[in-house]
C-alpha cells in the first residue's frame, strides 16, 4: 500500500521538527513536505498533492481559517488543525471545523516538544482516518432548516441523549437546528479536549433557540434544555423525584475517551429505559456502540447515522453490528425521526 502523504503547515520551526519526528515513526505514513505559511503550501499542494494537511491556526502572511476556507471551496483535502488552547483559538477551530476541517488536534501547553509526543497516538489516528473520511466543497456543507413543529408547548418525558466524535460538531449543529425549543431536555456527549466544549456549547447557544451550556454537576434536564458534557469529565445521567439530571465524574478514560458516550449510554439505559431516545452520530472507534445496546435492551429508542451521511462511519457502525440501532437513517433526516418517536 502506498503511505499516507502529510503536508505539514506550521510557522513554527520546532512544531514542524516535532510532527516530522512523530509523523516519519511510521512506515504508513510519509512527510512530504514542510511549510511555514499558507503561500508555501499552495505550491506544494499543486506540485505534490498530499493526502492530508496538518494546519496551524495563527501563522504570517495569511491566517489558517482563511486558508483553508479557499482550499476547501477548489480543492477538497482532509485537513486536521493544529490549535494552540486559547479562548480566541477554542471559538476559530470550530470556525474552521463549519468550514470542513476534518478534525483538530489541540497543541498543549508548556513544552511542546513533550507535548505533542504525547499526543503521537491521537495524531496518528486522525491523519489515519482523514484518509477514509468524506470531505465536501466548502459550498456543499448544507443548507440551514427551519425548526420541525411538534405542537405548541407540549411537553414529552422521554430525554435525548446524543453521542458523536469525529464530524460531530457539524452533525450536531444540522440536528439541533431542526429541534424545536420545546423539545424535551437532550444531552450531548461529542468527543472534544478540555476547555473546547464550552466554546462548542456557546457557538450552538448562538444559534438555535434553544438553552445551550456546557454541563455542570446538578444540571437538571428540562424541556428546551440542552447539556454538553465538559471535556475531561464523565458524565452520567441520573433521576429522583423531580425529574432527571447529570453527575459529573472522574474516571478514567474509556475506549480512549472521557467523556465517554458509552457512559453516558449506559448510565441511561439504567434510570430511564424506555423515557429515553440514544442517538450515535458520525466518529471513529467504537465508543457508544455497547452502551446504545443497552438503551435498546432497555426499551429505548436508538437511532444511528447511516454511512452515506457520516464523515466516519465507525461509532454508527459499530452500533449496527452490535443491534443495537432500531433505526438507521441519513443525517438530514434524523430529527424528524426522533420527533416522530415522541408523538406515536
Amino acid at each position: 500500500m502506498k503511505p499516507i502523504r502529510v503536508l505539514i503547515v506550521d510557522d513554527s520551526p520546532t512544531v514542524q521538527t516535532v510532527l516530522t519526528s512523530v509523523l516519519s515513526d511510521e512506515p504508513d505514513i510519509e512527510v512530504l513536505g514542510i511549510a511555514s505559511d499558507p503561500f508555501e503550501a499552495k505550491d506544494l499542494i499543486v506540485g505534490k498533492r498530499p493526502d492530508v494537511i496538518t494546519l496551524d491556526i495563527e501563522m504570517p502572511r495569511m491566517d489558517g481559517i482563511t486558508f483553508l476556507k479557499r482550499l476547501m471551496s477548489f480543492r477538497p483535502i482532509p485537513v486536521i488543525m493544529i490549535s494552540s488552547y486559547t479562548r480566541k483559538n477554542s471559538i476559530r477551530t470550530f470556525e474552521a471545523l463549519n468550514a470542513g476541517a476534518f478534525d483538530f488536534v489541540a497543541k498543549p501547553t508548556g513544552d511542546v516538544r513533550i507535548g505533542l509526543q504525547n499526543l503521537k497516538h491521537e495524531i496518528i489516528s486522525k491523519i489515519r482516518a482523514a484518509t477514509r473520511a468524506k470531505i465536501k466543497l466548502s459550498g456543499l456543507l448544507g443548507k440551514s432548516r427551519e425548526p420541525i413543529s411538534i405542537g405548541g408547548n407540549r411537553a414529552f418525558n422521554k430525554i435525548i441523549v446524543i453521542g458523536a466524535s469525529t464530524g460531530g460538531t457539524q452533525a450536531i449543529q444540522t440536528l439541533l437546528e431542526s429541534m424545536p425549543s420545546n423539545v424535551n431536555g437532550i444531552v450531548i456527549v461529542q468527543h472534544l479536549p478540555v476547555g473546547f466544549t464550552s466554546a462548542f456549547a456557546q457557538r450552538l447557544n448562538g444559534l438555535f433557540p434553544l438553552n445551550i451550556k456546557e454541563a455542570e454537576d446538578g444540571d437538571r434536564i428540562d424541556q428546551g434544555d440542552v447539556l454538553v458534557a465538559p471535556g475531561g469529565i464523565h458524565l452520567q445521567v441520573a433521576k429522583d423525584l423531580m425529574g432527571y439530571y447529570v453527575q459529573l465524574k472522574d474516571g478514567q478514560p474509556v475506549k480512549h475517551q472521557r467523556p465517554s458516550v458509552d457512559i453516558m449510554f449506559h448510565s441511561v439505559a439504567k434510570t430511564a429505559a424506555s423515557d429515553s431516545i440514544g442517538v450515535l452520530l458520525t466518529g471513529m472507534g467504537d465508543d457508544g456502540a455497547d452502551g446504545l445496546l443497552a438503551m435498546k435492551q432497555a426499551g429505548a429508542f436508538t437511532v444511528a447515522q447511516d454511512e452515506a451521511s457520516s464523515v466516519l462511519f465507525g461509532m454508527p457502525r459499530a452500533a449496527i453490528e452490535r443491534g443495537a440501532a432500531k433505526v438507521v437513517v441519513a443525517l438530514d433526516d434524523i430529527a424528524q425521526v426522533i420527533l416522530s418517536s415522541l408523538t406515536t
